[in-house]
């Protein structure tokens, strides 16, 4: 089988559509906060009930994305996220649940499009090396939606109503379902039974923490997207009070997105930097992350702020991908490829609720915004002491054989 650039680039493109309007939509529901006179750290709030689908409907979700046709996956999660988005338009945005419920129902799409978007790589790659750069490419593309998302659409927010803007994000979940149907229809497993599977889905859990590698890398990424969400929502409101910016000014949202351009070079750059089969060794940028991380939180220059927030993205970058690919490679002979993706959302997302409900908590309790990053700091410190001791304690089951003899 030869690879499928055609559908690789529609599938980036698909993904960049589809991320892009995830996150300008939590841009236009900050807006509705403030306009409604909600606290800063109530995004918050919002956000986990962005990640609680992830949670509740891990079980389900791997089997769904192994059975049909993953392409057909990704039109269904984009359908459900653009029916939370029309729902956006039309609640009452006084109501702080309600706002909660829309940006929800955009997660039940969102964990149903996940497992697809990277389940599909290995059908369209041939080797190892070719699924690494396609993993690059398809992180490098969500950081990059990321990026125009916070920063390109922070500037829409900024110069329409939040109603205008709501319909532009439809129209771009709108696109991104058309361009999905230039990908091909590879057949699932049909014979694939849901209440089985989601049986096993526990089971799944289990034997990817068992696995040295795969343990190694959830674990990783995991930590690594729990500082990314209570960053992204902290340096929200850290931003105008640090700096002296208007919250509603769209420099607020161009700031932030210099995080996401260092993670596309750090995601790029990953295969040139780590050699795959020295994937552990990537713990070395997140502890470079980590320093940036607990430095920057006081330093009020706009300038040297956002040196610091692209540096701690590209360390993010090179940090992540190499543990990406590793996990979705050996999780992919082990229990399936919608399954592992499942199980790492399940673990992410966990991580990212309890990330973001110990920020409010800190928070609403009188903790500046400052200290509440380094708190999530030193909580990635933590899970960077367990990994290295991970690469200790399983040294000849994370390095190969080849490389312990010179």
């Amino acid at each position: 089988m030869k690879m499928n650039k055609r559908a690789l680039n529609s599938l980036y493109i698909t993904q960049f559509l589809s991320a892009f309007s995830d996150n300008m939509s939590l841009l236009v529901i900050a807006s509705l906060l403030s306009e409604n006179g909600f606290s800063p750290e109530s995004l918050a709030l919002v956000t986990m009930a962005f990640f609680l689908p992830y949670i509740l409907l891990a079980p389900l979700v791997g089997p769904f994305a192994d059975k049909l046709p993953k392409s057909v996956v990704l039109v269904v999660g984009n359908l459900i996220k653009l029916f939370g988005i029309i729902g956006l338009i039309f609640v009452d945005h006084s109501s702080i649940v309600l706002l909660m419920l829309c940006y929800f129902t955009v997660g039940v799409g969102a964990v149903v499009y996940s497992p697809a978007k990277y389940g599909i790589l290995p059908d369209l790659t041939t080797n190892d090396q070719e699924l690494f750069k396609a993993n690059s490419r398809i992180e490098a593309y969500t950081i990059l939606a990321i990026l125009a998302g916070i920063g390109g659409g922070g500037v829409i927010v900024s110069m329409t109503t939040t109603i205008q803007s709501s319909i532009i994000c439809a129209v771009l979940y709108g696109l991104s379902i058309c361009v999905t149907f230039l990908i091909p229809r590879i057949q699932g497993n049909p014979s694939i039974r849901y209440a089985k599977e989601a049986s096993r889905f526990f089971n799944s859990i289990s034997l990817l923490l068992k696995n040295p590698k795969t343990n190694f890398s959830l674990i990783g990424t995991g930590a690594f997207w729990m500082s990314s969400a209570v960053l992204r929502t902290a340096v929200l409101a850290w931003i105008p009070i640090s700096l002296g910016f208007d919250p509603k000014d769209f420099n607020v949202s161009l700031i932030l997105a210099t995080t996401s351009v260092g993670i596309i070079i750090g995601a790029f750059m990953a295969p040139r930097l780590i050699q795959l089969r020295f994937f552990h060794k990537s713990i070395i940028y997140g502890f470079l992350m980590l320093v940036l991380i607990l430095i920057f939180p006081w330093i009020h220059v706009t300038a040297i702020t956002i040196a610091f927030l692209l540096a701690v993205g590209f360390m993010g970058g090179v940090f992540i991908v190499p543990m990406n690919t590793v996990l979705q490679e050996e999780g992919t002979r082990m229990v399936g490829a919608g399954k592992t993706i499942a199980v790492q959302n399940f673990f992410e997302n966990i991580l990212m609720l309890i990330g973001s409900g110990l920020y409010y908590f800190v928070v609403e309790k009188g903790v500046s915004i400052s200290m509440a990053i380094v708190i999530q700091g030193l909580i990635m410190l933590l899970f960077l002491a367990y990994l290295s001791l991970q690469i200790q304690q399983n040294k000849s089951k994370l390095v190969p054989v080849e490389s312990t003899h010179s």
